[in-house]
């Protein structure tokens, strides 16, 4: 004879066990006792299971609002990031100050690669962002671009002085990298020369457009996106002395919305890296 119940030891799994009252010898009753025994033992396997897919890594994704210059080098690092991990990452694009008013009224941004360093802060200062996660992540570099392979030869700024067509430049009330050229100009005592000539983008990479394009002459644009590894770029450029300009400090910040977002917190993680420094390097970034 013997009685039937339901054993809850392992958390909701429940096993249905034989407890028999009275052994016999007889060869179904030991064909039942091994059965009971396989069960006794499945428990202890399932709570070992759950805790190891407990610690399996969680995929999280998140969205980057990068600007516009770092676009070419933040799509590499994506790349490179998603290699080996199982999160997921969204990039847009935009001029650092648009962007910035995007996640001021509500954009869903995880993290912010801005062109400079003032925009992060002032989402630390409105709560949008978490102070201790702010740092540079690298220094741009302004540079003067042609698509003409001559046309910016030995004497750059005699080149300035004597062009008689537009010149791109970035939005400066939108972009650091047109605040930027704007000083270049007035540094080198051109800024009335090109007064009326000026064209201008929303971001640095609509003033390269304009130049490829033809419908600038020259172009004052990011380092960055005449040197993208992987890219054959045409023409002359002029890289322009950093005592011209403030400098270009890039600053990345951690949104508050973010702050329990393991892509997120990772990428920025893996941005301070080594090998995310060097593949930087190689679009033309100081870091």
């Amino acid at each position: 004879m013997g009685a039937e119940y339901i054993d809850r030891r392992a958390p909701g799994i429940w096993i249905l066990r034989k407890v028999l009252t009275r052994r016999t010898e007889c060869p179904g009753h030991r064909r039942a006792d091994r059965k009971i025994r396989r069960f006794q033992g499945l428990p202890g396997f399932v709570a070992g299971l759950l805790i190891a897919l407990a610690g399996t890594s969680h995929a999280d994704t998140a969205m980057v609002a990068v600007a516009a210059n770092f676009s070419d080098a933040a799509e590499a690092l994506r790349r490179n990031f998603e290699q080996d991990r199982p999160h997921r990452l969204t990039l847009v694009s935009g001029a650092t100050g648009k962007l910035y008013a995007q996640i001021v009224h509500g954009a869903p941004f995880d993290i912010l690669l801005a062109a400079d360093d003032l925009h992060p802060g002032l989402l630390v200062q409105k709560g949008q962002a978490v102070a201790e996660s702010l740092w540079i992540y690298a220094r741009g570099r302004l540079c003067l671009w042609s698509p003409d392979p001559q046309r910016i030869a030995t004497d750059p700024v005699a080149t300035l002085r004597t062009a008689s067509g537009k010149l791109a430049i970035a939005n400066p009330e939108l972009a650091p990298y047109g605040l930027a050229a704007l000083a270049t100009l007035e540094s080198l005592d051109l800024a009335d020369r090109y007064r009326g000539r000026l064209v201008m983008g929303e971001n640095v990479a609509q003033a390269y457009a304009m130049v490829a394009t033809g419908n600038a002459e020259l172009g004052f644009v990011a380092l960055s996106l005449i040197r993208a590894p992987g890219r054959t770029r045409q023409g002359s450029y002029w890289l322009v002395p950093a005592d011209l300009h403030s400098p270009i400090q890039q600053q990345g910040v951690l949104l508050l919305r973010a702050k329990h977002n393991d892509a997120a917190v990772e990428f920025i993680e893996y941005l301070k890296s080594p090998a995310a420094r060097t593949l930087m390097d190689r679009f033309g970034y100081d870091t």
